[in-house]
């Protein structure tokens, strides 16, 4: 899987994760929803939705929104584990997550 997934929480505060092809067996879309799950709980993210139903857009967008700039900043494992997911569940090589705006595009 190669691709790239940015971060934006304002303008001028954008970050841009890259992945190359490293991975032998990458993660399954299935996969990848449940790790974006558990980071979902690990942050204790709440449905923006008043029905309660947790949608992938509502993951990627509220686990970016609680890990926070600082943690996209650093761009650790933590990072990269979340912009092989956000791929993978999405099966698209380019994302758009504007945390500000509520998009994914």
């Amino acid at each position: 899987m190669r691709g790239s997934v940015t971060v934006a929480f304002a303008p001028g505060r954008e970050f841009k994760l890259r992945i190359q092809e490293r991975e032998q067996s990458p993660q399954s879309a299935e996969e990848a929803n449940q790790w974006l799950s558990q980071q979902w709980e690990e942050f204790d993210c709440a449905p923006r939705s008043l029905v309660g139903k947790v949608l992938t857009m509502d993951k990627i967008l509220e686990v970016a929104r609680e890990a926070g700039e600082k943690r996209f900043a650093d761009a650790g494992a933590w990072t990269e584990h979340y912009a092989r997911a956000v791929l993978a569940v999405l099966d698209r090589d380019n994302v758009r997550v504007d945390v500000a705006g509520n998009t994914v595009g």
